[in-house]
């Protein structure tokens, strides 16, 4: 008899990239092993907790000291951090091993047509840009790595090993992925990775001590903020830099043709000026997550354009790479 839960593979591949596809699973009744343990092993809901309890839940991991630095290199009123999570077949079906023809297609497109489009962009406009990659991308498709070197102002950071659901593993089995991961991309790009992005977004409860133990300059997997800040661990600073994502930030949930979601690209655009525009007048940080299957098709490309040559017409706008900035809010701060 075929499983029920097989049929979630498209929702799971184009819309669950991150913690949300718990919320989406569980409505089906199909919940994955690892999310059932959880739940066996703890079925408590938090309005039961002591307030010690609560107290540590939340200060496990959690948002220390605004790092934003009072003024951009040269003077620059805002930071454009623009990043590509370059996923192709790891997130259309193999994390989860329950690939299809036609979902692994998908992701080939990403690195055959969508990457090379996404880079002649970048390229043409003169933008740097960061590439986190599920090192599994990268050995199907070695190709890209050339691609995004080519420009020498690009940055490759890693997004876990085949996109696997990092916040359900024990700690020596991420521990173990993650450092085949940085030990791939460091031989096959000439260079150790020094940012990381979770592949699911989210942490476990191990990722903050694991990621600290490997040496990296910076997280940006969270969202307790719009701007820069240092990472808390049971309410003593880390020293570990965030540089925060959010769902508002993210062509995938909204350019998933086959997503609850989908949104004309047009009205995604606007959003993503009006996030732009209040950013610029804060003096903040404008950081942007896309994914090449996703933004490199034709009619998606083209909003990614108008969006550069919106940003492009202000004046005072450092465009980096996530490492730039991390760099520069360290130095700033002093840690």
């Amino acid at each position: 008899m075929e499983n029920p839960c097989r049929s979630l593979d498209a929702a799971r591949a184009l819309m669950m990239h991150a913690a949300g596809f718990v919320l989406a699973v569980s409505l089906t009744g199909c919940q994955p092993a690892a999310v059932a343990r959880a739940e066996a092993a703890d079925d408590e809901p938090g309005w039961r907790w002591s307030d010690e309890r609560v107290e540590a839940t939340v200060n496990a991991v959690r948002a220390g000291r605004d790092l934003q630095p009072d003024a951009w290199p040269g003077g620059a009123r805002v930071a454009v951090l623009l990043s590509f999570d370059v996923d192709n077949e790891t997130v259309t079906g193999l994390r989860f091993g329950d690939a299809t023809v036609g979902s692994l297609s998908q992701g080939q497109y990403g690195a055959r047509v969508a990457l090379p489009r996404v880079l002649d962009l970048l390229d043409e406009k003169g933008v740097p840009a960061s590439f986190f990659t599920p090192a599994v991308s990268f050995r199907l498709n070695p190709h890209q790595i050339d691609l995004i070197q080519a420009a020498g102002h690009h940055e490759i950071g890693v997004h876990g090993w085949i996109h696997e659901l990092n916040s359900s593993l024990e700690a020596d089995e991420e521990r173990a992925l993650l450092e085949r991961a940085v030990s791939y991309l460091t031989e096959a790009t000439g260079v150790r990775p020094l940012g990381y992005r979770a592949p699911s977004w989210n942490f476990s409860p191990n990722t903050l001590d694991i990621i600290r133990e490997m040496g990296f300059l910076y997280d940006s997997s969270l969202m307790a903020d719009d701007r820069p800040y240092e990472i808390n661990q049971n309410g003593v600073p880390t020293g570990m830099i965030e540089l925060p994502v959010e769902w508002i930030m993210d062509d995938a949930p909204v350019l998933n043709p086959r997503g609850s979601g989908y949104t004309n690209p047009r009205e995604v655009l606007q959003v993503w000026k009006d996030e732009f525009d209040v950013a610029y007048a804060e003096g903040t940080m404008f950081l942007h997550t896309m994914h090449p299957h996703y933004i490199g098709h034709r009619s998606r490309i083209v909003v990614l354009e108008e969006l550069i040559d919106y940003i492009q017409g202000h004046e005072g706008v450092w465009f980096a790479t996530h490492l730039q900035a991390a760099q520069y809010v360290k130095d700033q701060a002093g840690l």
